[in-house]
């Protein structure tokens, strides 16, 4: 049996219902920004990790025609972030509070990670806005992870608005974008020396957890 992996483009959540009727020979689907929160109300089930993150990332189609998200964003998100993990990573500065930084918060707590996220327009006392960060909350958050899809191609030289100038070469910066190899965020955490990664390798760790779930 062959398979294959295709883009589907929506310009809104709305037209989902249709676009399923008109497509039933999908196996499964992984969904991105904006839709990981949008998509739960069209979902019959939830996987109990998914329910607990508030965000899907992943379908499953079930043989009676129902559909299951599941959540492998945290799975690939911890895959790749532990293995960098050093003792002196005691906290972590989240930027962005959408549905993809729902699995960061997930597996920071399962990590036992104390973290702060910080939010464009905060409205919500536990959220710092960007022009809240200085040289002592850099310097308090060994572990920074851009979760906004700032520096995205092709707008590259987009990124978050942090004073880089207070990183440090013990600081690991982390960004989910992965297209280009280099972000905006990276080139800045590179220039003062620090750790950097993008966000391939989760997507690859959560790509082969969404394939176990759809051939299960």
């Amino acid at each position: 049996m062959s398979h294959t992996y295709e883009n589907f483009d929506m310009e809104s959540i709305v037209g989902f219902r249709e676009f399923i009727q008109t497509n039933q020979d999908l196996r499964g689907l992984n969904v991105t920004i904006p839709y990981k929160e949008k998509i739960i109300p069209f979902l019959d089930h939830l996987n109990p990790t998914a329910k607990m993150i508030g965000a899907v990332n992943t379908i499953k189609f079930l043989p009676n025609g129902e559909l299951k998200g599941f959540n492998t964003d945290a799975f690939g998100f911890r895959e790749s972030l532990t293995p960098l993990l050093l003792p002196y990573h005691k906290r972590a500065l989240i930027l962005g509070t959408g549905g993809a930084s729902k699995a960061i918060r997930y597996v920071l707590d399962e990590l036992r990670i104390p973290y702060t996220s910080v939010s464009r327009g905060s409205k919500h006392n536990k959220y710092l806005t960007y022009s809240d960060l200085n040289k002592n909350i850099i310097s308090d958050h060994q572990i920074i992870i851009n979760c906004t899809p700032l520096g995205t191609y092709p707008n590259v030289d987009r990124c978050p608005e942090i004073p880089y100038e207070h990183l440090k070469a013990g600081h690991l910066l982390y960004d989910l974008v992965y297209n280009p190899e280099i972000t905006g965020f990276m080139r800045e955490g590179i220039k003062n020396g620090t750790t950097v990664i993008n966000g391939l390798s989760m997507l690859k760790f959560q790509a082969e957890k969404s394939w176990s779930i759809w051939m299960s």
